[in-house]
């Protein structure tokens, strides 16, 4: 007596492998829509400062954060926490945890004049990146400026304005730089340095010691990229 034998057939192998294939495919497909809109969303954060800045400065011809008539020309704007020199800088790094430097007081000030949106509320001290009052990026890493100086946030970056945003995967670092400027970690407006910690120490320098660009960048690590206006 003959038995008959059930298995699938190579015509329904081939379908099901096709099938498969179409859903890695599509899921690839999506994370790679993710990932680019990850680095449009970053890449938004450093067009998007030097607007608040030249805004600003067209409304009140003064600079965010320098501004010494703040208190007149934005309402709001408690004195008390202000040094504002008005000597044309943006004085403090751009990662300080000082609430009175005008690195941290340009935040307030642009939000106040209706650049940008977040608090408008300077803390009395911040304890780390995650503080509710700074600007954060599309990644969860912080956002700041400061005036371009002899010892910048990346060695021999230059500007007359410097734009940070920390926590940056390698492989969004480095599209980055290709996307904005030369594709080159270590040379012209971007610039890309490991990003040791989340903490608003990260970064700590003394007068001549900036840190080194990255000469290489790795995929799966983090880093703070810089750029120069």
């Amino acid at each position: 007596m003959k038995r008959s034998q059930s298995g699938f057939t190579l015509i329904e192998i081939a379908i099901v492998l096709v099938i498969i294939g179409l859903l890695l495919g599509g899921v690839l497909k999506g994370q790679e829509l993710i990932n680019s809109a990850k680095v449009k969303n970053l890449a938004a954060d450093f067009k998007n400062v030097p607007l608040y800045i030249y805004g600003y400065q067209d409304k009140f011809r003064a600079l965010p954060g320098d501004d010494t008539l703040a208190a007149s020309h934005v309402a709001g704007t408690p004195a008390a926490t202000t040094t504002n020199s008005g000597n044309g800088l943006i004085n403090g790094d751009w990662n300080s945890n000082d609430p009175t430097v005008e690195s941290i007081v340009f935040w307030q000030h642009v939000r106040l004049a209706g650049f940008a949106a977040g608090s408008t509320t300077i803390p009395g001290s911040i304890a780390n990146d995650q503080d509710p009052y700074l600007p954060q990026n599309a990644v969860g890493g912080r956002i700041g400026i400061e005036s371009g100086s002899a010892t910048p946030p990346i060695a021999n970056l230059k500007g007359s304005f410097i734009i940070c945003s920390s926590h940056i995967l390698g492989k969004f670092a480095k599209q980055l730089d290709t996307t904005m400027d030369d594709g080159v970690q270590s040379t012209g407006s971007i610039m890309i340095t490991a990003d040791t910690t989340g903490s608003v120490t990260a970064q700590t320098r003394t007068a001549g010691t900036a840190p080194a660009a990255s000469t290489t960048v790795d995929d799966s690590s983090l880093y703070t990229v810089c750029m120069g206006v």
